[in-house]
């Protein structure tokens, strides 16, 4: 099975990708690692000389379908979009009484903390669920979609409202963004429904290398930038516009890996709950689908 550019992704595979052949060192999560029984083995047509056949014990947990993962992406985005709303109206609301520049630092002053906790939390999450193997915990996942909320609404009220206030409207602003999001999800999974593109190892490694690659300058360009030095990929010249696109692309091709690696589960056999992996990993690439697509929007609003 072909592995996903999304961390988690590869996660939720490998812990519950089923184990055919003994021998070459897979982990069998959960029942698998049971039914080694000279009784209950069957024939397998690509058995190697010598190897045993492995027989995957019964289990209570029924198979992943596709509704189980329609449905699970489903209440992680509701409770993400949810939280967003509730951030966004809190910060909106902050200052009422206040005008001009002062509302504008009373709304930063929530804005901000909101962010970094909501940022930095999903982070930390998406890591305690790719590195602690519990991709499929629902608790893990509701809770980085309460947090990534927090920080998609107050993000989103920051370039809407601070960042080009003047420019656009913030409701109008966001739409777009909204709606660039489903766009190119739908077109995505188009794509990949009708082949137009193929999932091969090579578009892997190349979308790989191209993320790598991406990572590496926003590292640089923040070390560089407590320095004072300003590499311009986010200053919202013509440099930070063609990064912007170059995000947007690799997160839309990332979407076909994603969906190459949920069909997969679903055709092995993988028990249910590893739908709640896969909603953490759309959803991880949906959120910085939308990041994006905003942050280009405000680029291109701006004076």
């Amino acid at each position: 099975m072909r592995e996903s550019s999304n961390p988690v992704m590869r996660g939720v595979i490998r812990d519950n990708q089923p184990a055919p052949y003994a021998g070459f060192g897979q982990a069998m999560p959960g029942a698998q690692q049971a039914a080694w029984s000279a009784g209950q083995q069957q024939a397998n047509p690509y058995q190697q000389p010598g190897q045993q056949d492995f027989v995957q014990a019964p289990t209570s947990s029924r198979q992943i379908t596709i509704d189980d993962v329609v449905m699970k992406t489903g209440m992680t985005l509701a409770v993400l979009i949810a939280v967003a709303i509730a951030a966004y109206a809190a910060i909106a609301t902050r200052g009422s009484g206040l005008v001009g520049a002062a509302q504008e630092s009373a709304q930063m002053t929530l804005a901000m903390p909101l962010l970094l906790v909501g940022g930095i939390g999903g982070f930390v999450l998406v890591l305690i669920a790719s590195f602690g193997r519990k991709q499929d915990n629902p608790a893990i996942v509701l809770g980085y979609a309460a947090l990534e909320g927090l920080f998609v609404g107050s993000i989103s009220f920051v370039f809407a409202n601070l960042v080009v206030a003047d420019s656009v409207s913030a409701g109008a602003m966001i739409g777009q963004a909204v709606l660039g999001t489903i766009g190119v999800f739908v077109g995505m999974l188009i794509v990949y429904k009708v082949g137009a593109i193929r999932v091969t190892p090579r578009f892997t490694r190349m979308l790989m290398a191209g993320m790598v690659g991406v990572l590496v300058l926003m590292l640089g360009n923040l070390v560089l930038g407590l320095f004072g030095v300003d590499m311009g990929i986010r200053s919202g010249g013509p440099i930070a516009i063609i990064f912007s696109l170059v995000c947007i692309a690799l997160a839309a091709f990332s979407f076909l890996l994603d969906f190459d690696a949920a069909d997969k589960l679903v055709k092995a056999g993988a028990p249910e709950k590893a739908a709640w992996g896969v909603a953490l990993g759309l959803t991880v690439t949906l959120v910085w689908l939308y990041v994006e697509i905003l942050r280009l929007l405000s680029y291109l609003n701006s004076d």
